[in-house]
């Protein structure tokens, strides 16, 4: 065997792994099939903008541990996630709060708007939700549901509301404060110089490859390594031989404008159905915030670049953004986990691996334990 691992995919879960395989003296081989690494955090600069070219990731934790690791590897900038919801021209705050239910209502006070809610959920007479229709109904009542969640979760999904199990919104997060940062997360930033640099540094000095695809090079690359660390489609590895398990896919439609501020922010969502995008993101706000249309050294940037992401049906050939964790795609990836189970050669990982949706945060923190539990023993 020419290496000790091979690694399939250069995400962030494969990128840990290498890096934390080879700072204990093993070599490493990491493939990728795309023409670049990074995975779906890859940010490529164009005019000086670091675009997100997998749609907006915002690093949010409140694990130190995880934080301090990864600020190894860039410096994080102090930006702070507050979408816009935009329906029918009219602007709300996301996640549901204070500024949201003054806009809805005219409501001024907490207690107005819980009793305002309250209201809504009563007349509604939800007590069993039969769908995810009646769950979100019953949560947080008839107008914000219909304005902020029904038609961004139909697209999001591509199904009618009620055609949805209500198990998909267990909760929704109804804030009782004038505050528009939409995670509770003690840390959050985004870095400075985008994402690539993270996996750069930590590929630094191992051998990658690049538009290689481990299925069509299976014979060689099987045989090249002791073991696999796989981030790729479980499913697929095993060619299929129980079924697909199922995803939801995305579209991007990115367009560069001569303009210094296209919407103001870097996330406004679409909340109404006959919009096919869920959502714009402009990517230079996430880096330079307040300075608008300059550079952090106050050169003019009398250019944008906006993103328009639109929810797609997933068949094979399409990337697998999110997991269909329903009862009967669950039930189905346990029988492949325990194929991998009884395999000690091959460790599968990330949110393909794992089937499972991750934050960044947690695939951090999976990389790390995967890494701890091979070579700490």
């Amino acid at each position: 065997m020419k290496y000790d691992y091979l690694i399939v995919g250069s995400g962030l879960f494969g990128s840990i792994f290498a890096y934390e395989a080879t700072k204990r003296g093993n070599k490493c081989l990491v493939i990728d099939k795309r023409s670049h690494i990074a995975g779906n955090i890859y940010t490529e600069n164009i005019d000086g903008i670091n675009v997100h070219k997998y749609g907006a990731h915002i690093f949010h934790t409140s694990n130190k541990d995880v934080w301090d690791y990864i600020q190894q590897f860039a410096e994080f900038n102090r930006y702070t996630n507050s979408p816009v919801a935009r329906y029918k021209n009219e602007l709300y705050n996301m996640p549901f709060n204070m500024n949201t239910f003054n806009k809805l209502w005219g409501v001024v006070t907490p207690a107005e708007a819980k009793a305002k809610i309250e209201e809504e959920k009563k007349a509604a007479g939800i007590t069993e939700p039969k769908n995810l229709e009646e769950q979100a109904i019953s949560l947080v009542g008839k107008t914000i549901y219909e304005k902020l969640v029904k038609g961004y979760t139909e697209k999001q999904w591509g199904k009618r509301a009620t055609e949805l199990p209500s198990f998909i919104i267990n909760r929704l997060p109804v804030r009782l404060i004038y505050d528009n940062n939409y995670f509770n997360d003690k840390y959050q930033g985004i870095p400075i110089g985008g994402y690539t640099q993270i996996i750069e540094k930590m590929l630094d000095g191992i051998e990658v490859r690049l538009n290689c695809d481990f299925f069509e090079n299976r014979e060689e690359l099987e045989n090249i390594a002791n073991k696999i660390i796989f981030t790729g489609p479980i499913d697929k590895y095993y060619n299929y031989q129980f079924g697909e398990l199922e995803y939801r896919s995305l579209r991007f439609e990115t367009e560069e404008l001569d303009i210094d501020n296209y919407q103001g922010n870097a996330v406004v969502n679409y909340t109404e159905y006959e919009i096919p995008y869920t959502r714009i993101i402009e990517h230079k706000h996430f880096e330079y915030g307040q300075t608008l249309g300059k550079l952090p050294e106050g050169k003019a940037l009398n250019k944008t670049i906006i993103t328009r992401e639109y929810p797609d049906k997933w068949i094979q050939g399409k990337e697998p953004y999110y997991t269909m964790n329903d009862e009967k795609n669950t039930n189905l990836y346990a029988k492949y986990k325990a194929l991998a189970d009884k395999d000690s050669r091959i460790i599968f990982g990330g949110r393909l691996g794992q089937y499972k949706y991750f934050d960044m945060d947690k695939v951090i923190l999976e990389a790390l334990n995967c890494a701890k539990k091979e070579f700490d023993k």
